[in-house]
This record gives C-alpha cells, sequence and structure tokens, in this order.
C-alpha cells in the first residue's frame, strides 16, 4: 500500500500553532488538521505536469468505457461535489450499481478507497470501475488496444513516463489518474478557522463544531477528511431499517470474510458533506439533517434536539470548500483502428 508523505500536511500544521488560543480551536486542532496547502506526493508515483495532465484527460475520456458513454467523470462529477448526487450510480448498459458513488475531491487524504476500503489506493481504485461489469463493463487489454490506437495519446503517455519503453499500459493509466484526482482538494471555510481566520466560521458553525465534539462524532470522523481514516460498524448502538441499511450488503465483510466486519464501513470522510447528497452507502437519505439525526441514534445513541441538528448541519456547511479550477481537456481523436463501442450487455 503507497502512503502519502505527509510533508505539506505536516507544515500547514505547524503554521496554525500559533494561532490556537481560543479554547475550542485549541481542542480542535488535536483532533482535525487542515488540508494541506498543495497535493500530496504519493510515494512510488511522484508527480510531474506531464502525468497530471495525462491524468485529467483520461479522467474525463469516456472511451475508457466499452461502451463509449461512461467516465470517470460520470459517477464524480466536479461541479456537483465529487460525485453523481444519485442514490447509486448507472453504469453499461443503464445498470444500477450497489452502492452510493463517494466524492473525489480530497480522496487521496482517505486511508482506503470504496466504501469497503477494498483498494489501498485511488491507482487501484481507478482500475476497478473500468472492469467492473455494471460501470465501464471494459477490459484492460481493450483499454491499451484505445489509448494507443491514437497517436497524441501515445505522445502523453510517453511524456510522462518517460523512462519507459512501452509506456502505455493499464497500470500507468491508474497512476495518471490517481495523480491527477490527488490535486482535486477544496479548502473550506473551516480550515481557514483553524488557521486562525475568526471570522471564517459564523456562531452556528462554531456551535455545531462544539456540539460535533462533545457528542462524539470525531470518534469516527476526525483527521483532515473528518473521517476516511477507518472502519466502523453501521448500526454500532442501533442498526437502521433495512431501507437505509440493506441487509445483503454486508460492507466489509465482502472483502476480510471476517465475521466482525460484517456492517463495518469506511467512515464517510465529511468534507464537502452538504453538496454530496444522498447519503450512506445505500443513498437512500437525501436530508442532511436526518442523515445526522440517524448517525446520532445508530453510532452514539444520542436524540438530538432540533436545534443541535440544525447547529451540527450548520458546522458541516462550513466543510464545503472551494473546487480546484479544473480546464476541461480536449482529448485526442480516434482512428481507424481503435476500437468500437460495445453498448450491449454481453453474458
Amino acid at each position: 500500500m503507497r502512503r502519502l508523505v505527509l510533508s505539506s500536511l505536516l507544515a500547514s500544521t505547524m503554521c496554525v500553532g500559533a494561532a490556537s488560543a481560543d479554547p475550542l480551536r485549541e481542542t480542535a486542532l488535536t483532533v482535525f488538521a487542515p488540508l494541506p496547502a498543495a497535493a500530496p506526493q504519493i510515494a512510488m508515483n511522484s508527480a510531474t505536469p506531464e502525468k497530471v495532465s495525462l491524468g485529467a484527460a483520461l479522467f474525463f475520456d469516456p472511451r475508457l468505457s466499452a461502451s463509449g458513454v461512461f467516465s470517470c467523470y460520470s459517477c464524480h462529477n466536479l461541479t456537483t461535489g465529487g460525485d453523481d448526487n444519485m442514490e447509486t450510480s448507472v453504469g453499461h448498459g443503464w445498470q444500477k450499481g450497489p452502492r452510493n458513488s463517494p466524492t473525489v475531491f480530497n480522496s487521496v487524504l482517505n486511508i482506503a478507497q470504496f466504501w469497503d476500503g477494498r483498494a489501498a489506493d485511488l491507482a487501484e481504485q481507478a482500475k476497478g470501475p473500468v472492469q467492473a461489469a455494471v460501470e465501464m463493463a471494459n477490459t484492460p487489454e481493450n483499454v491499451i488496444a484505445t489509448l494507443s490506437s491514437m497517436p497524441q495519446y501515445v505522445e502523453w503517455f510517453s511524456a510522462a513516463f518517460p523512462e519507459q519503453k512501452e509506456p502505455v499500459n493499464f497500470e500507468n493509466m491508474a497512476k495518471a489518474i490517481e495523480v491527477f484526482e490527488a490535486t482535486l482538494l477544496t479548502p473550506a471555510p473551516f480550515d481557514a478557522w483553524l488557521a486562525g481566520d475568526d471570522k471564517a466560521m459564523n456562531a452556528d458553525q462554531l456551535a455545531g463544531l462544539q456540539l460535533f465534539i462533545d457528542k462524539g462524532c470525531t470518534s469516527c470522523h476526525s483527521g483532515v477528511n473528518l473521517g476516511g481514516q477507518g472502519y466502523y460498524p453501521f448500526g454500532l448502538i442501533e442498526k437502521p431499517g433495512a431501507e437505509i441499511l440493506p441487509r445483503d450488503d454486508k460492507g466489509r465483510f465482502a472483502v476480510t470474510e471476517t465475521v466482525d466486519d460484517e456492517y463495518v464501513f469506511r467512515a464517510a470522510p465529511l468534507r464537502n458533506v452538504a453538496v454530496t447528497a444522498p447519503y450512506f452507502h445505500s443513498g437512500k437519505v437525501w436530508d442532511l439533517g436526518i442523515a445526522v439525526e440517524i448517525m446520532a441514534e445508530s453510532q452514539l445513541g444520542e436524540e438530538l434536539k432540533p436545534e443541535e441538528t440544525a447547529k451540527i448541519v450548520a458546522f458541516l456547511d462550513a466543510l464545503t470548500g472551494t473546487v480546484p479550477q479544473v480546464t476541461l481537456p480536449v482529448l485526442p481523436a480516434e482512428t481507424s483502428s481503435t476500437p468500437r463501442p460495445i453498448t450491449a450487455i454481453l453474458p
């Protein structure tokens, strides 16, 4: 598993040390961390401008799918919170996937990818949907045949991986997407407040932060991404009904085949949560306040008062960040040797 080089994150934390005189801020800085100022460097996959540009092109290119319809961007829309704002995503042949699509924003900071953590990093994650029958329904061989058929892509891969004789391969496709996605950080008012800007959050948001800490939400939702760092049972105190927690989706159990991992999921990172409805792996809840109350009851055994819910939601609004400017790439044109799209669902 690759590990992030966190020097930029540590530098960001050090710069706020002198701005922590406020007691709530002092407490918050022991629980959370601000976003790094720049994309974290990824071990064994160093970022270069050429690799990031290639990754951006691949992220937007629907020809990575067998049908030529679906791209990474289809489920991770950078204009709508980094997800698709659907209960579960729609893929090849208009099939519905089994789980809600997580946001791609700040996802490089998660301990692992997918709700069950089955991908160790973003490169591994990028390979999954391309090959999943209900998503992009493609094969590594067809992807490489597609990319190799376009001279501009061959040139881009050569520039991104200059040390390799045959750079157009499935692993490099995933690595390029990984370094591009690592740039998708969204600094939020909460980060400015952590850094000492008292005006970055209003009174309700600060009260919500205090409640978020006092109620124990930070047991699962802490760190730089306010979650995404550990695995927890959904329904630690009381399991939600099957309409929210489908009984046939046992979460991390499918990865580990360990009984203790039944209905265990990676804690959702909460950055941009106010703009990424619907919620939970099932995508069954569309209202953030209701989602907060469900989590309080099922995980903490707490019945929140309406005003408490409103204040916690106000705090979560302060996690909505500034989306980085991404230029829509002009993609290479197909050639006579480019594989033709396949729209049928094959047996």
